[in-house]
């Protein structure tokens, strides 16, 4: 038989509500997800999408490349198929690289 003192009675139980564990279990599962997420990014080289510089991703496949541009908040992907424009046109300038890598484009006459 158990017998509970006057004295224990007094004080209540320390050991907590066992449930309490499983809320430290909902922050591992987000802390999870986020760093999965962060993981999955970074495998495909779009970390620069979480920043809030302007970035610019082409991405080759075998169907064209897709163009993704992010500029502020705003996001906007462009998908280019493999066929090359033709048509008649005029000449309108010249693009030059630098040595330190800038294009400038000189307008023509």
């Amino acid at each position: 038989m158990i017998r509970v003192t006057p004295r224990a009675r007094r004080h209540g139980d320390r050991a907590g509500d066992p449930l309490d564990g499983l809320v430290n279990m909902f922050d591992i599962g987000l802390v999870l997800a986020v760093a999965f997420l962060l993981a999955a990014l970074n495998s495909v080289h779009l970390t620069d999408l979480l920043t809030k510089k302007n970035v610019t991703l082409v991405q080759s496949t075998a169907n064209g490349q897709t163009i993704i541009v992010k500029k502020g908040g705003r996001l906007r992907t462009l998908k280019l198929g493999t066929r090359t424009a033709a048509g008649a046109g005029a000449r309108v300038g010249l693009v030059y690289r630098l040595a330190d890598g800038r294009l400038v484009y000189v307008t023509g006459r």
